[in-house]
C-alpha cells in the first residue's frame, strides 16, 4: 500500500480519504484547520493543517506520495480569485513530489452546448465562458500542459452533481431538499423541474478517483464519473420520497424574478447564475469511456436513494 495525500475535506475529500484508508493506504488530508468535516475523524486518516495554495508547504505535504488527490475547492464567490493560486500549488507539488496528480473536476468548463440535447464527452472543448467555467478549465489545461511536457503526471476526473450520503449544502438534491421531503413538504427547485439531469452519486466519485491514480493508462487527460442515468429533479424527489415513505412531494419551481431578488442578498444564489443552464435544459453526462477502459461503475440508483434517506434520516433525527 502508499501514501495519498488528499487536499480538501468536503464531502468528495472526506468521502475519497474513507475509501483509501479501507484500501489499506496511508493517508493525509490537508485543509486549513487540520480537522475532519463534521468533527468526524476516521481510523487511518491523519489530518494536517496547511494553506494548499501555499506550494512550498503543499509539497512538503506531498513528500514521498503515490498521489495527490485535488478534492479542494474555495467558496463559489471566490472562485475566480483564488482558484489559480491552489491550481498552481497542486502543480508544483505534483512535481516536486513525483506523485501522480489527480484532479477532481466537474462540468462548467464545457460551457452552455448549442445542442442541450448532446450528451456531454470528454472530448468536448472547454469553451465556457464565464468566470468560474474558464477558471476550473483552465486548472485543467495547466496541469495537462505540464503533463505533456513531462513535468508532471496528471488526470482529472469530472463529475455532475454530487447526490447522496455527506453531500449537505452544495448538493441540489441535499440540504433544499431532503429536509422538507422527509417531512412531506413541498420542495423547491433551480430551472426545469422535469428536465433530465446527470446526477453523480458520491462514492461513486471516491472510487473512480481512486483507481485513476493506481493506473497509469488514465493519466494525461479527463474522465466523466460513471453516472447513473439522467433523471429529472421531478423523478429524483419521487424516489426519495418513495423510499422515505413520504409519498407525495410537491415539487415547485422557483421563480426567476424570486431567484433575482434574493441573489441581491446571497452571494451563493448570485453565483449560480452563471450555471442556471444546466436545469433550465437538459444537462446530461456520458461517462462511456471511463466504463470502457476502468472497473468503476455507477451504483444503481435504488442503492444510492436508499443510502441517501437512511443518511439523512440519522442526521436529521427523523
Amino acid at each position: 500500500m502508499s501514501f495519498h495525500l488528499v487536499v480538501g475535506h468536503g464531502p468528495a475529500g472526506a468521502a475519497t480519504a474513507s475509501l483509501l484508508a479501507e484500501q489499506g493506504h496511508e493517508v493525509r488530508v490537508v485543509t486549513r484547520t487540520g480537522r475532519p468535516a463534521g468533527q468526524q475523524s476516521v481510523e487511518g486518516v491523519d489530518h494536517l493543517a496547511l494553506d494548499a495554495s501555499d506550494p512550498t508547504a503543499l509539497a512538503r505535504a506531498a513528500h514521498g506520495a503515490a498521489a495527490i488527490h485535488g478534492c479542494a475547492a474555495p467558496p463559489l464567490p471566490q472562485w475566480a480569485e483564488r482558484w489559480p493560486a491552489l491550481a498552481s500549488a497542486l502543480c508544483a507539488a505534483a512535481e516536486d513530489s513525483g506523485a501522480v496528480l489527480v484532479m477532481l473536476g466537474n462540468l462548467y468548463g464545457y460551457g452552455p452546448q448549442a445542442d442541450p440535447g448532446r450528451p456531454l464527452t470528454e472530448d468536448l472543448p472547454l469553451a465556457a465562458t464565464g468566470p468560474k467555467g474558464r477558471v476550473r478549465a483552465a486548472a485543467w489545461e495547466q496541469a495537462r500542459a505540464l503533463h505533456e511536457a513531462g513535468r508532471i503526471r496528471a488526470v482529472e476526473v469530472r463529475a455532475s452533481d454530487f447526490f447522496g450520503p455527506g453531500v449537505t449544502d452544495g448538493g441540489h438534491l441535499s440540504a433544499r431538499v431532503m429536509p422538507n421531503l422527509l417531512k412531506g413538504r413541498p420542495v423547491a427547485t433551480l430551472g426545469d423541474p422535469d428536465a433530465p439531469h446527470s446526477w453523480t452519486y458520491l462514492p461513486d466519485v471516491a472510487r473512480a478517483l481512486a483507481e485513476v491514480a493506481g493506473d497509469e493508462r488514465a493519466w494525461g487527460r479527463a474522465w466523466h464519473v460513471p453516472t447513473a442515468p439522467a433523471a429529472s429533479v421531478r423523478a429524483m424527489v419521487g424516489h426519495l420520497a418513495a423510499e422515505a415513505g413520504t409519498t407525495p412531494v410537491t415539487v415547485r419551481r422557483l421563480s426567476p424574478v424570486l431567484l433575482g431578488a434574493a441573489g441581491l442578498f446571497s452571494p451563493l444564489l448570485r453565483e449560480l447564475r452563471e450555471t442556471r443552464y444546466q436545469f433550465d435544459r437538459p444537462f446530461v453526462v456520458d461517462a462511456t469511456a471511463y466504463e470502457t477502459a476502468f472497473t468503476v461503475r455507477a451504483t444503481p440508483l435504488e442503492e444510492q436513494v436508499k443510502a441517501t434517506v437512511s443518511w439523512w434520516r440519522e442526521r436529521l433525527g427523523s
